[in-house]
């Protein structure tokens, strides 16, 4: 893992309407890591992230990726500069097949990417599930497979990183441990993370380091280890 960050913000604001969200964040992320944005619903978790990929219409402050300022750029821009979104809510095509869902995402290989690009069949040898549906709608589809399925067309684009937002939220134990796993290989392989998260311990199995919000502002970070092992942390900002 590089020290160089991918991802820098500096001074994050955002609003909806009249309503201040987030506070002047400040986070990094650096090439190959994976890193937890933590906090109770509510806290501004989703929002950072829609901020980071322009999809909040009033935001401030500066956020660079690979090297370059995307603070005013289009969201369509910056994920064909090969910054990736997983929405909490799929948003999957659900009148199309998985190939289809798959082929909506599909970009070419990138230049400067480490790893060789994503083609359906990797994505079916990571999810196998998809492999076995690869004619279903999304419409038909179970809510931990349309959750593979977003992961792997986001992965169709041959992003650099991915912002994943609520991967483990209202999905099989048995499906938080297959993303779980997914998410391990894909660091393996290179890509940089930035997930959204309120399940400390499937945060914990995947993340080097975790920002935790709360009420917009960042009020504590470091290594995921050291939030494990301060329990008054943990009560403080992340129980309900």
């Amino acid at each position: 893992m590089s020290g160089e960050p991918i991802l820098s913000v500096q001074g994050l604001c955002a609003w909806y309407g009249a309503a201040q969200i987030l506070y002047d964040l400040d986070l990094e992320v650096r090439r190959g890591e994976v890193v937890a944005l933590m906090g109770r619903n509510g806290a501004g978790k989703s929002t950072t992230l829609k901020s980071i990929m322009g999809l909040v219409g009033r935001r401030r402050g500066t956020v660079r990726f690979d090297g370059r300022d995307i603070s005013t750029l289009e969201p369509y821009r910056i994920a064909r500069l090969g910054l990736g979104f997983t929405p909490e809510d799929r948003r999957i095509f659900s009148d199309l097949t998985v190939m289809e869902n798959l082929d909506v995402g599909r970009q070419p290989p990138r230049a400067s990417a480490r790893a060789a690009a994503w083609t359906p069949e990797r994505l079916f040898a990571l999810f196998p599930n998809l492999a076995e549906r690869r004619d279903r709608l999304g419409s038909q589809m179970s809510g931990g497979e349309q959750q593979m399925l977003t992961v792997a067309r986001t992965l169709m684009g041959n992003p650099l990183m991915v912002l994943l937002d609520e991967p483990s939220e209202g999905v099989a134990p048995l499906i938080v441990e297959q993303m779980a796993t997914t998410i391990l290989e894909l660091k393996q392989q290179g890509l940089s993370i930035l997930l959204s998260e309120q399940n400390i311990h499937f945060a914990a199995l995947v993340s080097d380091r975790v920002y935790v919000l709360e009420k917009g502002h960042i009020c504590w970070h470091g290594a995921m280890a050291a939030l494990l092992d301060d329990a008054d942390l943990q009560r403080a900002f992340l129980t309900v």
